[in-house]
């Protein structure tokens, strides 16, 4: 067929071949744009994300917040053991940790970051440390007159 000998033939299957590059050149450009829009419609996700609260701020679902092991998960976990809040020495020997200066440090401040932001952790006292969810609980009982 390119070289059946006829004249032009050559030309025609250049001119073919041509149109066919051409095609896939669009075609292509045509998929950019596609996926600038799609990455586009990803960012803009992506920042609506960041402006709404995470799950399980303020509830029972911590576990889906807090990494598993971490300071905070482990105070959690003894602070839900015990059903009351506990002062930081209290909650560094529930942990399992040696209580010194540099231990209460450290988990205190990671838990107050959650106080301030009025997430997980509550601090009823000065150096204690409770949980929203048990005092959303007892909240109840506690708002009954006598």
């Amino acid at each position: 067929m390119l070289f059946s000998g006829e004249p032009g033939t050559k030309v025609s299957a250049r001119s073919e071949l041509e149109k066919k590059i051409e095609r896939k050149r669009r075609e292509l450009a045509d998929l950019r744009a596609k996926k600038r829009e799609a990455e586009i419609y990803i960012a803009a996700l992506e920042d609506a994300l960041k402006v709404l609260p995470r799950d399980g701020v303020n509830t029972g679902g911590a576990d889906a917040v807090l990494r598993p092991g971490g300071n905070a998960a482990l105070a959690r976990a003894a602070i839900l053991k015990r059903g009351e809040a506990l002062h930081i020495d209290d909650l560094l020997g529930a942990m399992g940790k040696e209580v010194s200066r540099q231990n209460r440090l450290s988990v205190s401040g990671a838990l107050a970051a959650y106080v301030r932001k009025n997430e997980i952790f509550t601090r009823p006292a000065p150096n204690t440390f409770g949980l929203v969810e048990l005092e959303s609980m007892g909240s109840s009982e506690e708002d009954v007159p006598f």
